[in-house]
């Protein structure tokens, strides 16, 4: 099969197309036929090895896996002996290993059953963001109906997924996103626009009761200022400009501490999906109450122009690798 490989970390230029083997499957893992695949922060940072701390989870001097991707959308081409769910010829999306190619594996526990009213590249655009989005909201934020939810970053994969979940929670919601997002913002169903270039929401009179982070630039007291008094912060995500650590002190030591001191929620993610969370998301896309964007898509033998353009930092919505 065909396949993106990467022997050592640096620029996305160091990937390869290559034919590899075809993966082999455990007893309760899927073979999944690899239509569409989707790019994610952590692609880039095992790819590229930066931030550093990133190199525990994909390998010190070099990745263990040589194929990138989680996200994937696809049909069952096999199953192993333990699978129950589902069979040969399902179309399935969700996450899986090493995607960026024409065959991946996937635990059957992180697969479900593609909507018949979506397409394979759209499909794949959902998984990792759909459920950062969705716990951020529902499992850290409590999200209640009339309460006012901003998303910071909210024309990004993640932004263009949280905008509609909230809304479909009944939530009155304001994005911030750079000048060049506003109409995509303001198109997929948010109440308020705030271009970030022109107003910073943290010295404005607005407060909210639930703040979705996604860009990590201002301070946890700076976004403090805009929630109401009893208010719930979810900061999420790292940054591409700090090469060491990213945000790890800020999400792993400074939130938790200032928690236990104020009477806010601050509230950092730890990603568990489940599949009451993989069918909750099916069921938003199937009602059509969440629509993935999807800003380019690229062939999978121009995997390394694709995250290229996803670490410049500037992406609408997602980034769709097809097969």
């Amino acid at each position: 099969m065909k396949a993106i490989v990467q022997n050592t970390y640096g620029s996305p230029h160091l990937l390869e197309l290559r034919d590899i083997n075809k993966p082999v499957i455990a007893d309760n893992e899927v073979l999944v036929g690899v239509r569409a695949a989707a790019v994610n922060p952590p692609d880039w940072a095992a790819v590229t090895g930066v931030p550093y701390i990133a190199r525990l989870a994909f390998g010190l001097r070099k990745p263990r896996n040589v194929v990138r991707g989680s996200d994937v959308a696809g049909s069952v081409e096999a199953v192993g002996k333990n699978v129950t769910r589902l069979q040969v010829g399902d179309e399935v999306f969700g996450s899986g290993k090493g995607t960026f190619a024409e065959y991946a594996v996937a635990a059957e526990k992180n697969l479900v059953t593609k909507p018949a009213n979506i397409t394979f590249e759209q499909a794949a655009a959902v998984p990792m963001a759909g459920l950062v989005a969705l716990q951020a909201l529902r499992s850290y934020g409590k999200v209640q109906p009339g309460q006012k939810v901003l998303v910071n970053g909210a024309g990004g994969g993640i932004g263009t997924v949280a905008i509609q979940i909230a809304k479909s929670f009944g939530a009155e919601v304001t994005g911030v996103c750079a000048t060049t997002k506003v109409d995509l913002v303001a198109s997929i169903g948010a109440d308020h626009v705030i271009d970030y270039t022109q107003e910073d929401f943290t010295q404005g009179n607005e407060r909210y009761d639930l703040i979705l982070d996604n860009v990590c630039k201002h301070s946890l007291s700076h976004l403090r200022r805009a929630l109401t008094p009893k208010g719930t912060l979810v900061p999420n995500g790292g940054r591409f400009d700090k090469r060491l650590l990213a945000n790890a002190p800020v999400l792993l030591i400074e939130a938790p501490l200032m928690s236990l001191v104020v009477a806010q929620s601050i509230r950092t993610i730890k990603l568990a999906p489940n599949q009451n969370d993989w069918l909750a998301l099916r069921e938003l896309l199937e009602s059509g109450k969440v629509t993935p964007f999807i800003g380019r898509t690229y062939p999978l033998s121009q995997t390394r122009q694709a995250l290229g353009y996803f670490g410049q930092g500037h992406a609408r919505g997602k980034i769709v690798i097809t097969m």
